[in-house]
């Protein structure tokens, strides 16, 4: 089984962890040779729900269920499923300020129950 985590891009990934990030667009202010992580953009929320949630945490339980509907089927979470499950332990990074209200909370909890 897997062991899942989420970190802000920021802060790097721990050793001996496996960095998937997990937003559409690349984070501000770091150069992408700079990060050796695999980028599944196509699992990061669309571009509509992520203007459409803003970060507002009031906003973050609809976001979820919105994100889920997006992500149900999806090949880009398939691919994300598949490559987590290719290694013991893996941590999905994101750019957002919030730690608590993001798409890889959402991510991550989907990826426990599955695996």
């Amino acid at each position: 089984m897997t062991e899942i985590s989420i970190r802000r891009v920021y802060d790097g990934a721990p050793p001996g962890w496996h960095p998937i990030l997990v937003d559409r667009l690349w984070p501000r202010g770091i150069a992408k040779d700079d990060l050796r992580v695999s980028w599944l953009q196509e699992v990061g929320p669309s571009t509509e729900l992520r203007k459409w949630f803003g970060h507002d945490p009031a906003k973050f339980e609809e976001f979820a269920e919105r994100y889920r509907a997006e992500l149900e089927g999806s090949d880009a979470f398939d691919e994300l499923l598949e490559e987590a499950r290719g290694h013991q332990r893996v941590v999905l990074l994101y750019s957002a300020k919030d730690e608590e209200h993001n798409q890889a909370v959402v991510l991550a909890d989907l990826l426990r129950q599955r695996q």
